[in-house]
């Protein structure tokens, strides 16, 4: 017996919510697209700062301890993962917009939800 005649007894039940599915409102989904797109755009400034002030930390750390080996590595270090968190934060940033461009889809605008005629 494959796997589709097994699932089938469990399936059957739900088929009617699937149906009542395409007359339901998703407005919602618009809205939470939305003000998550917004939450998003408004973290994305504060995690690039977050990033540059934890470089300068360990920039201002490396330059402190110039007698002391162990402190000099740690600011070192400090700022080599500061320039990669920089690195990675605005290289998802430039993946998000070149998919943006490819694929037509403009940040800020609203969401359309497709509606299925009833």
């Amino acid at each position: 017996m494959n796997t589709f005649a097994k699932a089938l007894p469990f399936s059957v039940p739900l088929m009617p919510l699937f149906a009542f599915a395409a007359e339901t409102d998703l407005g919602f989904f618009d809205t939470l697209v939305s003000q998550l797109s917004n939450l998003v755009g408004a973290l994305i400034p504060v995690v690039i700062a977050i990033g540059l002030l934890f470089f300068i930390w360990g920039l201002v750390q490396f330059i402190a301890a110039s007698g002391d080996e162990t402190a000099r590595e740690e600011g070192r270090n400090k700022m080599i993962w500061g320039i990669v968190a920089l690195f990675v934060i605005v290289t998802v940033w430039g993946l998000v917009a070149l998919l943006n461009q490819l694929t037509g889809v403009q940040q800020g605008e609203a969401v359309t939800t497709p509606t299925i005629p009833g």
